[in-house]
């Protein structure tokens, strides 16, 4: 059996699912922020121009970037682990067969007092 180069880490494990969840949630609430400042800004600059129609599209724009990127996760890309780096199994060591071998024999029957299966009398 190979010996991985390096030793499994623990420092290696993907971030809690709450602590992903909560910095997904911030960053879609900043992203959410910043729309509404993009909101505000097209109504009130005056006058209206090409500015305008930026934080007119920034504004329709930014709710699909927050939600795409409030809904990946982050501990998506760290892949399968190497099965390598468990501890190997120990050894199986066979039980010791006895000798003095006792078959008991279960045979099924019909329970007593039913008819046979094969006579139906009307």
């Amino acid at each position: 059996m190979k010996r991985p180069d390096q030793p499994q880490s623990a420092t290696s494990l993907p971030r809690a699912p709450r602590d992903d969840a909560s910095a997904r949630s911030r960053r879609y609430l900043i992203m959410m922020a910043i729309r509404m400042v993009c909101f505000l800004l097209m109504v009130l600059i005056t006058p209206y121009g090409w500015q305008t129609w930026l934080f007119g599209i920034a504004a329709i724009v930014l709710p699909y970037i927050a939600v795409v990127n409030a809904n990946n996760s982050e501990d998506l890309g760290n892949g399968a682990q190497n099965p390598e780096r468990a501890l190997p199994a120990a050894a199986a060591t066979p039980k010791p067969v006895p000798t003095d071998s006792t078959v008991i024999r279960i045979e099924e029957g019909k329970p007593h007092g039913q008819p046979e299966s094969g006579s139906d009398s009307s």
